[in-house]
């Protein structure tokens, strides 16, 4: 029982024990049930609030966009009030019921397996990227994608090339685009342009995306642009500057908050022994 066990506990190669493991296990079972067991009422209320937020928000901000968007200063109020319906709707409602956290409360509405958010990534490809890729690799380079999405060097275990020099630049409009970064992850285009993946898989992995990328394009520059009439422009740049501030704070949160200098990093090796 005493063993150790081949996979590191950091980058310094530190082992635990099986003993060690068990009651690492132990502890976290322990803190699950802790939280089950305090389940209850108050959570059915933060979710239904921040549902409820986001609604009002967004009926707030779309009726001030169509009806007195022209004046500068309602445009700015109508469209800065959109951007954080779309934030929150993304990173506190669609993350959070995603992940099958309100699941017990058997409202179908939010339930995690079948619920979509307002993003042109659909639902079903971010629960596999989010939910089982980089929460069952967590920074394991080589296997959770989230780290730089291939496109950014965050830490020095990751192999430096040339390109990387002008991150600086490129990453500015991946900021401003980066819903379409989340949207196009699961299609996981370098395996297919090195010939590790088929174009018949990748197609068949496009068309869900495609379906969804139209409808989120018809309803933000389409549909409520046609109904505002007259006001279609400013209906039309509101919601195209709203997706903009959405985007810029999710890159934010995501590249500032999950990988700061302290985070670690894992090579693939860690999974050799898992089960």
């Amino acid at each position: 029982m005493n063993s150790a066990v081949k996979f590191p506990l950091n980058s310094k190669s530190k082992y635990l024990t099986q003993d060690q493991i068990e009651a690492f296990g132990a502890k976290i079972d322990a803190i699950r049930q802790e939280v089950m067991d305090d389940l209850g009422e108050k959570d059915a209320k933060y979710i239904y609030k921040v549902r409820n937020f986001v609604r009002y928000t967004e009926i707030a901000s779309r009726g001030m966009l169509m009806f007195a968007g022209w004046l500068p200063p309602v445009w700015l109020l109508g469209t800065g009030m959109l951007g954080v319906s779309k934030i929150v709707e993304n990173m506190e409602l669609g993350h959070n019921v995603m992940h099958g956290q309100y699941d017990w409360l058997n409202d179908d509405s939010l339930r995690g397996k079948d619920f979509d958010w307002d993003n042109v990534c659909t639902g079903d490809d971010w629960r596999h990227t989010h939910n089982y890729i980089h929460h069952t690799y967590t920074n394991i380079k080589g296997m959770d994608d989230d780290i730089g999405y291939g496109l950014l060097r965050l830490f020095p275990e990751q192999r430096w090339k040339p390109g990387f020099l002008l991150q600086p630049i490129y990453s500015i409009p991946f900021c401003l685009l980066f819903q379409w970064g989340v949207a196009i992850q699961n299609l996981e285009l370098g395996k297919y342009f090195k010939g590790r993946k088929s174009k018949a898989q990748t197609l068949a992995e496009w068309k869900p995306m495609q379906r969804k990328i139209g409808k989120q394009l018809f309803k933000d520059y389409v549909f409520f642009p046609l109904i505002a009439g007259p006001a279609a422009l400013p209906v039309f740049t509101g919601n195209l500057v709203a997706n903009g501030i959405r985007n810029m704070w999710t890159f934010s949160v995501i590249f500032c908050g999950h990988f700061t200098k302290d985070v670690e990093v894992f090579p693939k090796k860690v999974l050799e022994n898992e089960i």
